[in-house]
């Protein structure tokens, strides 16, 4: 019960990494509220984690409507009264892969609007509350931004801006006690498994890259991660960016 009596806002906890994140947090006690854009998903990952004793609540909502995510933090500190991890899972716009020339402004506008500016707002929005609680930020990010993969220039753009405010906030904001830290993952989502079946091949060449030969599990090994830097464990981690990935990209 690490997270016990503790406020965890999180974008995209309907599916995939954003909800293994939701049950492992829910499995140390954490109160949860997440959003997501498809409600009927959404209410039934809200139902599961009732069914094991978890505080959890699910709102409607889209990461790209930016005037949208103030409100969201609103409903979040009427309904709780605090907030003590905010996690920027959700992530959109910039998936389609192109080679750099190819890139269009609107590609790249895309990926900003989808993948970078909510994670500012959030931030921004939840300073003052992660001040009261003297709370954490978890970050997502990719090794796409980190090692420059080929045909993903808008999507690590956008990445690595997240990183980049990351730190800016780290230096910034360590004065009230918040820690803040990004997450890099290779994991299993529903996403992964579907292109697994469409090209076994494919999935086969890229887990034999990875050390430990297979991907993450949302919960067992993101979401658990996502609990340390959400925890008292982590009061002394700041700044960093954490590569959950099976030993992909090892940082030096």
């Amino acid at each position: 019960m690490k997270l016990k009596d503790k406020v965890m806002f999180i974008t995209g906890g309907s599916a995939g990494i954003g909800k293994g994140i939701c049950f492992a947090y829910a499995k140390e006690g954490a109160k949860i509220i997440f959003i997501g854009r498809n409600e009927e998903r959404g209410k039934q990952t809200e139902k599961e984690l009732h069914a094991i004793g978890c505080e959890a609540t699910f709102m409607q909502g889209d990461v790209t409507d930016l005037t949208s995510l103030p409100k969201l933090i609103n409903k979040t500190i009427e309904k709780y009264g605090q907030l003590d991890v905010l996690i920027n899972n959700a992530s959109a716009g910039g998936g389609v892969d192109k080679l750099f020339e190819d890139t269009s402004n609107e590609d790249m506008l895309e990926a900003l609007t989808g993948g970078f500016m909510p994670s500012f707002v959030l931030m921004r929005e939840a300073l003052p509350h992660l001040k009261d609680t003297k709370g954490s930020i978890i970050n997502f990010a990719s090794n796409s931004g980190m090692i420059g993969l080929a045909k993903k220039t808008a999507y690590a753009a956008a990445k690595e801006s997240i990183r980049a405010i990351s730190r800016v906030a780290t230096n910034e904001w360590g004065r009230y006690d918040i820690n803040i830290n990004n997450i890099a993952p290779i994991a299993a989502t529903p996403g992964v498994e579907s292109w697994k079946k469409e090209d076994p091949d494919a999935y086969e060449k890229m887990t034999s890259l990875i050390p430990l030969r297979r991907l993450g599990d949302p919960e067992k090994d993101i979401g658990k991660t996502a609990v340390f830097l959400g925890s008292e464990d982590a009061s002394f981690i700041t700044g960093q960016t954490f590569m959950v990935d099976g030993g992909n990209l090892m940082l030096r």
